[in-house]
């Protein structure tokens, strides 16, 4: 070719550009968003689990207004251990449409004590070990529980500001309400939730 020839136009290119389909793109679109709307499903429905922690019940382990994400997947294989900090139904809503977010204090068939602002487990002299709350719980009278095979007695870490199972109408948690144990806050910061 002659440099001073102009480059002749491939009319295979010209094809291809004229022949760009709108009908063909937008089912390419909604293909992608269909794919992606069933993987946010089944992702939500069936692997984790997403709350907002409301009130302050839970202050200082997770803050009021944070967003927390559980595991669903946690307790197909392992059972709930003390100490977990699950999402669950709350027990007196029949519905099932609120979700709660308190930590597992009382396991299956153990009594639980709670006296001086302290929780004891089966009777035991000692207290519970419990770092995590945030200051010494306010027990004006003692109170004594007997968790029956199957449910979970729940405390909040604020626990003068929870509404827990102490106060609920239906006391404990049955294990085929748990929905998943929080991993991690995702908003306002990200961060491990122990």
């Amino acid at each position: 070719m002659n440099e001073n020839q102009e480059p002749q136009a491939n009319p295979e290119n010209e094809e291809k550009k004229e022949k760009f389909n709108l009908k063909e793109e937008i089912i390419s679109w909604v293909q992608i968003l269909v794919i992606a709307s069933l993987i946010a499903f089944v992702l939500n429905r069936f692997i984790i689990a997403n709350s907002r922690v409301p009130s302050a019940s839970m202050e200082n382990t997770i803050m009021t207004h944070d967003r927390v994400i559980g595991s669903r997947l946690s307790y197909y294989f392992t059972d709930p251990e003390r100490g977990d900090i699950i999402i669950f139904y709350f027990p007196d809503d029949i519905t099932e449409k609120t979700y709660y977010v308190k930590r597992i204090i009382g396991m299956p068939g153990e009594t639980v004590d709670i006296r001086d602002g302290h929780v004891y487990i089966n009777g035991s002299d000692t207290p519970l070990d419990e770092p995590y709350i945030r200051e010494e719980m306010e027990t004006p009278v003692e109170l004594h529980y007997e968790v029956p095979e199957g449910c979970y007695f729940m405390l909040g870490d604020n626990r003068n500001y929870s509404a827990d199972s102490r106060f609920w109408h239906n006391t404990y948690v049955k294990r085929e309400k748990i929905v998943a144990k929080v991993l991690f806050r995702y908003f306002p910061s990200i961060g491990k939730i122990r």
